[in-house]
C-alpha cells in the first residue's frame, strides 16, 4: 500500500476553482401591475435593459427595455410582440438590443410559474427538429 506522502495531491476544484463562482446574476423586478413595470422601465435607472419584469397579480412575465414586453400570453399593459416568420430567438433579441438568454430566461420564469407562454416566443424558443 502506498504513503500517504508518494500520492499525487490533486487541487480540491471547489478550493482553487474561479469557475464555481461564474454565473451570469439575473434582476427580477416584481410590480403589482404592468403598468407599473411600465412606468418604471422608463423612470428607474436601476431597471436595465433585458431584465426580467414579474408581475404576479396579472400573470405576466416581461422583459426591461424601453419599450417592454411580455413574454407571457397575456401582456397587461406592456407591448405584445409580433417576431417575423423567418426570425431566430436570437434574431428577434438583437432587435430589441437585448439577449436570447435575457427573453429565455423571462420564458424560463413564466414557464416555473405556470403562466401560458405568447405563442409567438413559444414558437422562436422551440427547439429546431
Amino acid at each position: 500500500m502506498a504513503s500517504n506522502s508518494a500520492r499525487q495531491k490533486v487541487p480540491n476544484p471547489m478550493l482553487c476553482d474561479s469557475d464555481r463562482f461564474a454565473f451570469i446574476p439575473r434582476r427580477i423586478h416584481g410590480f403589482s401591475s404592468t403598468g407599473n413595470a411600465y412606468d418604471a422601465t422608463q423612470t428607474d435607472e436601476k431597471i436595465d435593459s433585458g431584465d426580467t419584469l414579474l408581475i404576479l397579480p396579472e400573470g405576466v412575465v416581461g422583459v426591461a427595455h424601453c419599450w417592454p414586453f411580455a413574454v407571457t400570453q397575456e401582456a397587461g399593459k406592456l407591448h405584445a410582440v409580433k417576431p417575423m416568420a423567418h426570425e431566430t430567438l436570437s434574431d428577434f433579441a438583437s432587435a430589441f438590443n437585448v439577449t436570447a438568454d435575457d427573453i429565455e430566461a423571462a420564458l424560463d420564469l413564466a414557464r416555473a410559474l405556470g403562466f401560458a407562454i405568447d405563442p409567438a416566443l413559444a414558437a422562436l424558443d422551440a427547439p429546431a427538429v
